[in-house]
């Protein structure tokens, strides 16, 4: 054994990717002397984007929440790209439990977060859009960026869930120049279009406090807004990753943006497939394994194509393993659980470090065989 990727995903709530890396790199080293460890935290786009790929190298922005509060937004940069997550300015854990109505949210501060990048001078843009309070259409977004959203009578409109019903023209003169300079790619791990009973709103409105009749309202708005996007930038409203994140995939891709597998733009910047061609072994992992952990955009299901075009073969740490898995062994992979004996999630993640370290033990000892 010359070289060992590992290549984690964090294990939410308990160990971030680096402290997973750290581990496994520990236990890789005590079975295999003198091998070599290519640490590269990863993400699909979602919570712990910025961290995998940016490390410290962050800076905070004042932008307006979902509800237009002011909120610290962070972001980061790796190289010359700007790394941001859209929850860090339009998040659903902004809003309070008892004021979640998609009607009255904007992703405005995503805009304002992707205004400051390219005032810094930024002209590459990566941003994870899972988690999102809103189902504006993105229309708050594409607003803060230039964009001017006009009702009936001519007067401008805020850009909220409630507006898209309000929407009678889109005047994209204002829209920032400095954009048409921009390589933006938008990580997406959904690949649900924007209207219809697969789209933004019906698949994504109930987590965000919309009821059956807000529903109804937000979608005729929603089909109203689409056709003048439609009309106006001549996008595809209803491909694959344009109803993400209350539709802001849409917004994005309005402005030039690629919608791509979150996991891919990670291991793009990271160099992963430069790493592999002298590669031994892969080792990834997360906090559940399921069969959803296969799917469209899933960190696992990245790696494994990766890997399995490379013939690296894969060992999974997962903190748990729950259902069939049997999909996994198509892959040249197995998984490995953390947990060694029945017990409480709480207990769990309280002695993640520990069960995680055994768990890698166990793997290198069935690989050194």
């Amino acid at each position: 054994m010359q070289k060992i990727i590992v290549a984690p995903d964090s294990f939410k709530g308990s160990l971030s990717s680096r402290e997973v890396i750290d581990l496994v790199a520990e236990q890789a080293r005590a079975f295999f002397p003198g091998v070599a460890v290519v640490g590269i935290p990863v993400a699909d786009g979602g919570e712990g984007t910025v961290d995998a790929l940016c490390g410290e190298n962050t800076v905070s922005v004042t932008v307006q929440g979902p509800l237009g509060e002011p909120v610290e937004a962070v972001y980061g940069f790796s190289g010359d790209t700007a790394v941001m997550e859209m929850a860090a300015a339009s998040g659903l854990p902004l809003v309070p439990a008892d004021k979640r109505d998609p009607r009255n949210t904007s992703s405005f501060g995503t805009g304002q977060m992707m205004l400051d990048a390219l005032a810094r001078g930024y002209r590459k843009i990566v941003i994870g859009i899972g988690g999102s309070a809103t189902n504006d259409g993105g229309m708050g977004c594409l607003r803060a960026l230039g964009v001017r959203f006009l009702d009936a009578q001519g007067n401008p409109l805020s850009g909220t869930g409630a507006d898209l019903i309000r929407v009678a023209r889109i005047d994209p003169s204002g829209l920032d120049a400095r954009l048409k300079q921009c390589d933006i790619r938008v990580m997406c791990d959904v690949t649900n279009p924007l209207l219809g009973k697969t789209g933004a709103t019906y698949i994504y409105g109930p987590q965000k406090g919309a009821t059956e009749s807000i529903i109804l309202e937000l979608e005729a708005g929603m089909e109203n807004y689409g056709r003048l996007v439609r009309e106006t930038f001549g996008v595809d409203i209803q491909g694959a990753g344009a109803g993400a994140a209350g539709g802001l995939g849409t917004a994005l891709a309005c402005v030039g943006g690629a919608l791509v597998r979150g996991v891919d733009a990670v291991l793009d910047l990271k160099n992963f497939d430069q790493e592999l061609e002298s590669a031994d072994l892969v080792v990834t992992g997360e906090g559940r394994f399921d069969h959803q952990s296969l799917g469209f955009g899933k960190l696992i299901a990245g790696v494994l194509d990766r890997a399995g075009r490379a013939k690296v073969p894969v060992v999974i740490l997962a903190g748990s393993v729950l259902g069939d898995v049997s999909a996994l062994y198509r892959h040249n992979a197995s998984v490995m659980a953390c947990v060694d004996r029945p017990m409480a999630l709480e207990t769990a993640m309280e002695n993640a470090a520990p069960q995680l370290s055994a768990a890698a033990a166990r793997a290198f000892a069935f690989v050194r065989m």
